[in-house]
């Protein structure tokens, strides 16, 4: 795989390590995976902190996920960068379409550990390109989420994406994380991405400047409640707090949800 290709087995081991420790997101799955896979991180890419901050960050993912699902009747789910997540294990469908959005080598993979039913199919496609959105029958309700993957799109290639999710669907509820600007510039240096090769990344500051047409801001998101840093104990739930949690965590990652009604 490529270096962005590789980056998914950073927040594989995040959720299979939170997992195994029985704390913040159970997710066998990851386990698993990560189990036969035995990629070789290192650096700042293995490390407990960093682990912490992925089980938390799809923990707020799926939390959205679910709730969206329960609320929006005729919805389909699209899950776009998903790497090897299990997003669609720990959270289910519901009874809605699910679909799992990755390049072509990613969805290779993720076919050995993943079989597609009625409810669920996996998608090869460049979402730089939305191509793959022609594989969509579904045109009048999407549920759409984007974790770890805004900060390797320009904001022009972030626009040209949602332009065309609201034009092939009638009504879209989005969520995405973020680097702002300071973090982008940042991680060409002192970011656990450059162990597997990446130092390209984008930020934002205004959640206001992706707006178009119909597709609007909504709110930011906590990126870290407060109930998953109670999980920890001791020492690492004052650290992890300071580190991801405190003022500087806050003007370096953001979490922002869009909506075209």
């Amino acid at each position: 795989m490529n270096g962005v290709n590789q980056t998914l087995y950073i927040p594989l081991y995040g959720k299979a390590y939170v997992s195994r420790k029985g704390i913040i997101l159970d997710d066998q799955k990851a386990e698993e995976i990560w189990a036969a896979e035995g990629f070789a991180l290192k650096g700042k890419s293995k490390s407990k902190w960093l682990a912490y901050y992925m089980g938390i960050r799809s923990a707020v993912f799926d939390a959205w996920v679910r709730q969206q699902i329960a609320g929006t009747e005729d919805a389909v789910v699209i899950h776009i960068g998903c790497g090897m997540d299990s997003r669609i294990l720990r959270v289910g469908t519901m009874n809605h379409k699910w679909y799992d959005v990755d390049f072509a080598e990613v969805i290779g993979e993720r076919k050995r550990y993943y079989c597609e039913s009625a409810d669920y199919q996996m998608i090869a496609g460049d979402v730089r390109e939305c191509s793959w959105l022609t594989n969509i029958p579904e045109k009048k309700r999407a549920i759409v989420v984007m974790e770890g993957v805004s900060m390797y799109l320009t904001s022009k290639e972030l626009h040209a994406l949602t332009a065309s999710l609201c034009a092939h669907f009638d009504q879209v509820a989005f969520l995405m994380d973020c680097y702002t600007t300071l973090a982008a510039k940042m991680s060409k240096y002192r970011n656990p991405i450059n162990d597997v090769g990446v130092s390209e990344v984008y930020g934002i500051d205004r959640p206001e400047s992706l707006q178009h047409g119909k597709f609007s801001y909504v709110k930011e998101h906590t990126m870290i409640p407060q109930e998953f840093i109670d999980e920890l104990s001791g020492i690492e739930k004052h650290i992890f707090g300071k580190l991801y949690a405190g003022n500087l965590s806050k003007k370096l990652y953001r979490m922002f949800e869009y909506r075209k009604v």
